[in-house]
């Protein structure tokens, strides 16, 4: 592991850039959990809109496995401070889930 720190992303501004250097380690990893549900949740936000827009038929995703229906979301898990992918569905009155992979697969 190197002593370097990583390279942030040009896309990102300067301002808020340098308000997460000065978070601490276990801050950052809230703010990376909460990015990546905001992420998630504009991003279904988005396709909602898409889907009232047209009438196209949404292909389900490459990585979608067998036993996992079309319909699937993903959705992140916290289990003993850390977070994983799952997919998840509704079948009937039950809500369905299988593993997919860590968020951060370096932990």
């Amino acid at each position: 592991m190197t002593s370097e720190p990583p390279t942030p992303p040009l896309e990102l501004p300067t301002d808020i850039l340098d308000t997460l250097n000065g978070y601490s380690p276990d801050q950052l990893r809230h703010v990376a959990r909460y990015a990546e549900q905001l992420a998630m949740h504009k991003a279904r936000e988005f396709r909602s809109e898409d889907e009232s827009d047209g009438d196209e038929i949404e292909e389900p995703p490459e990585d979608l496995p067998d036993d996992v229906p079309a319909k699937a979301t993903i959705t992140i898990k916290e289990i003993n401070d850390n977070s994983y992918y799952y997919w998840q569905w509704r079948d009937g009155d039950k809500v369905r889930s299988k593993y997919k992979a860590p968020v951060n697969p370096d932990e």
